[in-house]
């Protein structure tokens, strides 16, 4: 413990820091001392337990919560959604409020942007973007083939195309089906040259925005029409399948499932998705618990958003 005479020292020049908001070298000069001098009395005046700061945390915001579930997964950042209830509608709304404030505040001028397409949450995420905040990027590039039933083509097409229209982005579409007949189907699909240009920007990409699929597609996945048969359903749920990324498969742990089903896929692969720098998933609700559990313990996700109910459901899994 200091002296007294050394902690009245400490103690004026923490209270011309933090209460008058002096800068250091302002302190330095009424104090007769070196700046360095004033660093060292403000390092000792928490040392010594003089200054204690504590953070307030908003209503509506769970900052241990996130904290924990970031440590627990090796995330770079969480963000948890306020949630009055835990139905899908109400959590959609909030996670699409939440991704759609978290880009506004992180997306960087000259960003490429990978964006899954067939995603309801993604979705809500754009139409929640205020075009009045000026977010930038260089491109909104599709990642997973949008082609399908034409009655709700216009869903895959619009999270690209409105993205880019916000961001001031050039759209690269990826105007094929997500999923081919067969492998010889998809080889010819992707050597299509304006297939191969979309799917060329994969390598480029610094951010990444994607849904996480349960094992049962959604609704919008299923009317679009890629998806795959029951067969190959049933096949995926024997080898343990819990969810999707992007259309590929993965068990609980995270461990991505090999099947035939595989090489059908038109999009961005799991060894892709590794090497960008900023994967955001944007998922929550209860139906979807063991996939996100498995998606973020596959290691390929940085950001993840979701809501209250799914965060802490997550934060007491085994």
């Amino acid at each position: 413990m200091a002296q007294s005479d050394e902690l009245r020292l400490i103690a004026r020049a923490a209270r011309m820091y933090y209460l008058d908001d002096l800068k250091q070298a302002e302190i330095a000069r009424r104090l007769r001392v070196s700046q360095a001098g004033v660093s060292r009395l403000l390092k000792r005046a928490r040392a010594e337990g003089v200054v204690r700061i504590s953070v307030d945390a908003p209503t509506g915001t769970f900052p241990e919560l996130e904290e924990r579930l970031a440590r627990r997964f090796g995330l770079s950042e969480v963000v948890v959604a306020e949630c009055g209830e835990d139905r899908e509608e109400q959590v959609l709304t909030r996670m699409g409020e939440a991704a759609a404030r978290y880009l506004e505040a992180t997306v960087q001028p000259g960003e490429v942007i990978g964006i899954s397409s067939w995603s309801e949450t993604l979705l809500r995420t754009v139409d929640n973007l205020d075009p009045g905040r000026r977010v930038q990027a260089a491109r909104i590039v599709q990642i997973l083939g949008g082609m399908g039933n034409p009655g709700v083509q216009r869903h895959a097409t619009a999270l690209t195309t409105r993205l880019a229209r916000l961001t001031g982005a050039e759209p690269m579409l990826l105007a094929t089906q997500g999923i081919a007949g067969s492998v010889e189907a998809r080889e010819a699909l992707v050597a299509d040259p304006y297939v191969a240009a979309t799917m060329g920007e994969f390598a480029r990409l610094s951010m990444v925005l994607m849904g996480i699929g349960a094992l049962e597609p959604s609704k919008l996945l299923a009317d679009s029409g890629n998806v795959f048969t029951t067969e190959e359903l049933e096949a995926l749920a024997r080898q343990h399948a819990v969810g999707d990324m992007c259309l590929h498969f993965f068990d609980e742990q995270g461990v991505a499932i090999r099947s035939p089903v595989e090489g059908r896929v038109i999009g961005i692969t799991l060894e892709q998705l590794r090497s960008v720098p900023c994967v955001v998933a944007v998922a929550g609700g209860n139906r979807k618990h063991r996939a996100l559990l498995g998606a973020l313990r596959s290691g390929l996700i940085d950001v993840l958003v979701t809501d209250q109910f799914t965060a802490d459901r997550l934060d007491r899994s085994e």
